[in-house]
């Protein structure tokens, strides 16, 4: 049924960050769930249609900072759980793009309801055991930024369909219908943010679509939790289904059917390539109905770049938390840093000073800034550059840090590498780690050292400039243009905030099609374009076609 008016939906703000103090109801909440989730071990199944479905292909997710410890097991698509899921999509696309769109959004904005209030603290601590987040990095993520999400999307949409042709010729009426795409759009989402999670499937639902979702492996129980949250906000069965499972069984079921339309992604550069690829390859053997709306968040090589004028301790600081929270497993984390030679001593000694007195141990200990990486197969990856630098003393110096232990966790301590090369590899190349590479300048080299930075990694994600000289702001800004597309001036290069500063990057680093924003949801509609007539033609004939009278 249509309804009679048209509503305007709520004006979002942030969700507001709460910091867990000692003494408070928050702090007390939030151990009494990391507690008893520590206790647990529950089996979440696929989720298809509405229907649970445990395929007995099980695995595990470890607490990563406690990895003798299983968080949770869960049962993994097979391909037969993969078609049954496209299937149970299109089966609920009618109804669900036909429901009104003040009706859809309700859904979701009731969710960050019920994230703000009663699954805050059961999805922080599944974030914080399950993918190594302290407290902070939690209620950033988890928390506000996922609630952030749920909220401004639907306002976004909303002045996504309020824009109309601003012109009708004399007898015509003109408008513009924002259609979801035919057939379904493909999440695939990645371990370092629920609220990434949260995002990639739901911003396509918000624009009427059906989605199939892949969480990632090492993030299950708090999608899964997030995923309830949807449930129970009323999300009809049929538009989301959750299916953990095996990359290759999942991509080849989706991005192999006639009905894929889209994929919301993010991940690594090299997969995001892969399906590119793939999905090239499909179009060209006809397999698709039209050409699939490609979306995708990749890697970062992101900077911190130091004038002369800059104010040292501004400059520590603010890389300490860029580089070093979540152990340097944001797609924005700072990997390398451009440093005046006048500079450095004084930033090196307070950087220093600071690792060393950072504490470090379990994601539960509500006194620590680090805890350990995502899993084995990141801890050697690290290593493996850190070896690297160990065993190329002549082109790069570790000053702090360089050890790993897996014996409780996944460790890998804070790394700093000075590099007397430019393009040494850790200064290229995505680690996904605690590791920060520095490359020491001279101080007359300022614009030729910016030059530098801009081609020296594929990347184009974020960036930061630190000065207190307006002109050399300004030639960082012009010749940095193209270098990241998040650009942060006397700031640190994380910490993207919905509806304050849309999120993507170019280059290697996606389509930038940015995150948090209406740029994003318009990849998720098909726009028609429909003109009325209202008065009849009464001739076939044009003016210019009377004959002339003499």
């Amino acid at each position: 049924m249509s309804h009679i008016g048209r509503p305007s939906l709520p004006s979002p703000v942030n969700e507001p960050m709460r910091h867990y103090e000692p003494g408070s109801v928050d702090r007390k909440l939030l151990r009494q769930a990391l507690e008893k989730m520590r206790k647990e071990s529950p089996e979440i199944p696929c989720i298809v249609g509405g229907k649970e479905i445990k395929t007995g292909d099980i695995k595990q997710q470890l607490i990563c900072s406690d990895n003798k410890k299983v968080l949770c097991t869960f049962h993994q698509a097979s391909p037969a759980v993969m078609q049954e899921a496209v299937e149970s999509a299109m089966k609920a696309k009618p109804a669900w793009e036909a429901l009104p769109f003040e009706d859809r959004a309700a859904i979701f904005i009731k969710t960050a309801d019920l994230l703000a209030g009663k699954y805050r603290y059961e999805i922080l601590a599944a974030t914080m055991l399950g993918q190594g987040k302290t407290v902070w990095q939690a209620e950033i993520d988890a928390a506000a930024e996922t609630i952030d999400f749920l909220r401004f999307n639907p306002k976004y949409a909303e002045e996504i369909y309020a824009q109309q042709p601003p012109a009708n010729s004399k007898g015509t009426w003109n408008r513009v219908e924002y259609r979801p795409l035919e057939g379904f759009v493909a999440a695939i989402s990645p371990f370092n943010f629920t609220a990434i999670g949260a995002n990639l499937p739901t911003a396509p639902a918000m624009m009427g679509n059906v989605i199939v979702w892949k969480p990632a492996s090492t993030a299950i129980l708090s999608n899964y939790v997030f995923f309830k949250a949807l449930t129970e906000a009323g999300l009809p069965d049929g538009v989301i289904q959750f299916c953990p499972g095996a990359g290759r069984v999942v991509g080849d079921s989706l991005f192999n059917h006639k009905d894929f339309a889209g994929l919301h992604f993010t991940g690594s550069t090299e997969v995001f390539n892969g399906i590119l690829q793939k999905t090239s390859n499909n179009l060209a053997a006809g397999l698709y109905k039209g050409y699939p709306r490609m979306v995708g968040e990749t890697g970062g090589k992101d900077f911190h770049f130091v004038h002369p004028s800059a104010d040292p301790e501004q400059v520590a600081f603010q890389t300490i938390r860029a580089a070093f929270e979540y152990q340097g497993q944001k797609c924005s984390a700072c990997s390398r840093m451009y440093v005046p030679s006048s500079l450095w001593p004084t930033i090196r000694d307070i950087m220093l000073g600071a690792i060393k007195e950072m504490k470090r141990g379990q994601s539960d200990d509500f006194s620590v800034f680090f805890t350990a990486v995502i899993d084995q197969a990141s801890f050697k990856n690290i290593k493996g550059y850190l070896d690297h630098a160990k065993s190329h003393a002549d082109q790069a110096e570790i000053i702090v840090g360089g050890g790993c232990d897996d014996s409780v966790g996944w460790n890998v301590e804070p790394t700093i590498i000075v590099a007397k090369d430019p393009k040494f590899r850790t200064m290229e190349e995505e680690i996904f780690g605690p590791v920060l590479t520095v490359y020491v300048y001279e101080d007359a080299k300022y614009e030729e050292t910016l030059h530098l930075c801009d081609e020296t990694s594929p990347y184009s994600l974020t960036g930061s400039i630190f000065s207190r000289d307006r002109y050399a702001i300004q030639t960082a800004h012009r010749i940095l243009r193209n270098a990241s597309g998040n650009f942060y001036i006397n700031d640190k290069c994380t910490g993207a905030v919905v509806g304050q500063q849309p999120f993507g990057g170019a280059r290697m680093s996606g389509t930038n099609d940015k995150a948090g924003s209406l740029l994003n949801l318009l990849r998720w509609v098909s726009a028609r374009t429909i003109k009325e007539n209202f008065v009849p033609l009464t001739t076939w004939k044009y003016p210019y076609m009377d004959d002339e009278k003499l």
